[in-house]
């Protein structure tokens, strides 16, 4: 439960997208919003304890005409392997057959018959990097508020489709993705289609719902299920054209590489390792590598390990200290770097989860956290004393880089790294996924158009 951050009532109302709830003719009351940094799976008792008081703040609230969920869509639960098919039909039990339910995904959420059959209507991010939640939020919410006031009943269907691809293959900065996805604002004008999405799914989720998907709303069902048929069978052909955007290599080829340009700051991203996707982002690899090296003048942002945090916090600011740097979290995958280092900042906090230390290893600048976390935003350095556009080398723990980071990135090479998350697709393990390419290389498909339970009739 300490890994998520837990936003009740008004405190939700006023977070970030959630206040454009407030520019609707009708009252939206919130109820919770539990967020986490991706990872492992979700407690079970932690889910359910969630789950239990979201559901009694709505029963609060009945008997209610429509409901907004803002979903992600590839959370998986310990013992579960449909944790928002879960939650999505306790929902619908309790408010009953005749609330609408309006949802927004996640552009890499994975979508299931249980899902699309409790469900009225459905939104997903058009951009990866994601740069279009409020957007999305808006258009499920500008679909639930007219069928409220006009008394419209829509029709939901899907088309999965059996391909599974990282996002760092599939940003829609680039070809395929970007003409896949720039075509549906069009396509959501067409008569009788209220919006239209498609979704890359979760690669690295061994589920049975783990796949892309077609997903359109609207009133005319001959209309939804031929365009959700269509953007399946254009996905589906697009298969081999997905590829990364960006300069690729080992980790030692992206330092080589840096270093052989005039140009800076180099971004490299640690793709394998990378927090936002799964990854534990406790992996000291990259650190190793430019000691090894005896790269200056970069930085590392940053190392996820609680002990080496706490141990440059009771060592104190300017002091040296020995340090055990990586593995804190995942040891049987990764070792441990020992090095020695001099504690450069301490960030200020009373919250012990939200320690953060700078320290120096032989001219390279480490940033250590107490929790995984990410490196989006230049403040998340700033904060820190640091400005990454004065190092030759910044590495992030990302995949693809979000817009703030590639903005200062000249240029942005990937690290194909091990880690939870790597790039490596057809060598991951495969116990309850569904045959699916590029694990079946040869697999043979047609579009399956299937309707919510709600659309029958």
């Amino acid at each position: 439960m300490e890994d998520f951050t837990v936003r009740r009532g008004t405190a939700l109302a006023d977070f970030r997208f959630f206040s454009l709830l407030k520019s609707y003719p009708h009252p939206f009351l919130p109820t919770l919003l539990a967020t986490a940094v991706p990872g492992a799976p979700v407690e079970k008792a932690t889910y359910e304890e969630l789950k239990s008081e979201f559901l009694e703040r709505v029963r609060e609230l009945l008997p209610l005409d429509g409901l907004y969920l803002a979903m992600h869509g590839a959370m998986f639960v310990q013992g579960m392997q449909d944790a928002e098919g879960d939650w999505i039909s306790a929902v619908r039990r309790l408010v009953g057959p005749d609330c609408l339910i309006a949802a927004s995904y996640d552009l890499h959420g994975n979508i299931s018959q249980k899902v699309i059959d409790h469900l009225d209507m459905l939104s997903a991010f058009r951009t990866a990097p994601h740069i279009d939640r409020e957007e999305t939020a808006r258009r499920a919410c500008d679909m639930l508020i007219p069928c409220l006031e006009k008394g419209i009943r829509p029709k939901l269907v899907w088309a999965p489709v059996p391909v599974l691809m990282p996002g760092e293959r599939s940003s829609t900065l680039y070809e395929p993705a970007r003409r896949l996805w720039n075509q549906l604002p069009e396509m959501n004008r067409r008569q009788g289609v209220m919006d239209v999405s498609l979704l890359v799914g979760y690669v690295w989720a061994d589920e049975p719902r783990a796949t892309a998907s077609a997903v359109v709303t609207g009133t005319d069902a001959q209309a939804i299920q031929a365009l959700a048929a269509e953007l399946a069978r254009q996905y589906w052909e697009a298969r081999t054209e997905f590829q990364f955007g960006v300069w690729t290599g080992t980790m030692a080829d992206c330092i080589a590489r840096a270093a052989s340009l005039t140009s800076s700051p180099v971004v490299i991203s640690d793709s394998g390792d990378n927090p936002t996707g799964g990854g534990t982002g406790d992996r000291a690899d990259a650190l190793g590598e430019l000691v090894r090296r005896k790269v200056r003048h970069a930085v590392v942002a940053g190392i996820a390990d609680r002990p080496a945090t706490e141990e440059c916090y009771r060592t104190g600011a300017g002091q040296a200290v020995t340090l055990k740097v990586g593995a804190s979290l995942d040891p049987a995958k990764s070792r441990p770097l020992e090095v020695q280092a001099k504690v450069l900042f301490l960030l200020p906090t009373e919250n012990l989860p939200e320690r953060q230390a700078v320290v120096d290893v032989g001219g390279i600048t480490v940033v250590l956290t107490a929790r995984r976390r990410p490196f989006h935003e230049i403040k998340d350095f700033t904060v820190l004393g640091l400005d990454p556009k004065k190092f030759k080398m910044v590495v992030v723990k990302a995949g693809y880089l979000v817009p703030e980071i590639e903005a200062i990135a000249n240029p942005n090479l990937m690290a194909l790294t091990e880690g939870s998350v790597n790039q490596d697709i057809p060598h991951l393990g495969s116990r309850y996924r569904v045959p699916t390419y590029p694990w079946v290389p040869d697999l043979k498909f047609q579009p399956r158009v299937f309707p919510s339970a709600r659309s029958k009739g």
